[in-house]
């Protein structure tokens, strides 16, 4: 069991450094494999426990909390800012509206929109800061 929490952890740190500027797995592949990886280690922690083998056991608690850790990191890159004045054409690509769009399609749109990329509903303040920027651009018209 120790060979194999010991080969899960080799792996992961060759596809950490090999990973570069393009990642072989995704964000959320990674998350996915550490905390198979976290519950593989808590489950041979305590099948070599129970054996007699503590200090085996510590090893591996130790290593299944980090790669619990590791799975729970939910920082993503930040989004970049929107531009101080975004054209209309962008504006209206953003809310998926047509040129002759009326002030309530805007609203409607904004708020369908807002509601799925709202920071309190899982989406970033990024998303939701360029949703503002482009309501805001065709509401001033």
């Amino acid at each position: 069991m120790l060979y194999l929490a010991l080969g899960g952890v080799l792996l992961a740190g060759y596809l950490w450094l090999t990973g570069g500027k393009t990642p072989i797995l995704k964000r959320r592949e990674w998350r996915i494999l550490t905390a198979a990886v976290a519950l593989a280690a808590f489950t041979a922690a305590a099948f070599v426990g129970v054996r007699g083998s503590w200090g085996s056991a510590i090893v591996l608690v130790v290593l299944g909390l980090w790669f619990a850790a590791s799975s729970r990191k939910t920082a993503a890159p930040a989004a970049p800012p929107p531009s101080a004045r975004m054209s209309e054409a962008e504006a209206r690509r953003i809310l998926g509206v047509e040129p002759g769009a009326s002030s309530a399609e805007i609203q409607a749109a904004y708020t369908r929109l807002m509601r799925a990329v709202h920071p309190d509903k899982g989406g970033t303040a990024g998303l939701a800061a360029q949703l503002n920027a482009a309501r805001d651009r065709l509401l001033s018209r």
